[in-house]
């Protein structure tokens, strides 16, 4: 009985392993729906846009947070190997936004000051 190492010597091996593999992955491409597709390529390019604006770090505005944020949430995160952003920093500027929503102004404590006008209107009211 002759083993299958005799039959393939180890180079065509490990080449038949290498195409395997390659063919695998060409295989999960072309499945890989279009619509993950264009919004990885959309997210890329604006990546680079935004780099190329800054030298050193990246700085990022609202509208960039707004657009990574939404195209995070549209996208598997096997995707979003490779971004500018981690996934930390998306949950950090998600519950900023939300802090800034939903923070009430300050006020000073206690009981709201009256108009001028009111107040010498009650005083007039008492005095009669």
């Amino acid at each position: 009985m002759v083993s299958d190492q005799a039959v393939c010597p180890p180079s065509w091996q490990v080449m038949f392993r290498i195409l395997y593999r390659f063919l695998a992955l060409l295989a999960r491409l072309a499945v890989r729906s279009g619509r993950s597709k264009d919004l990885e390529i959309f997210v890329l390019r604006h990546q680079l846009t935004v780099l190329r604006r800054q030298v050193d770090r990246p700085s990022i505005n609202d509208d960039d947070r707004t657009l990574l944020g939404a195209i995070a949430a549209a996208l598997p995160r096997r995707l979003r190997e490779g971004w500018i952003v981690t996934p930390e920093t998306l949950l950090r500027w998600h519950r900023r936004r939300i802090a800034r929503r939903w923070t009430q102004p300050n006020r000073r404590p206690g009981r709201p000051s009256i108009d001028a006008v009111v107040a010498l209107a009650v005083i007039m009211v008492v005095a009669v």
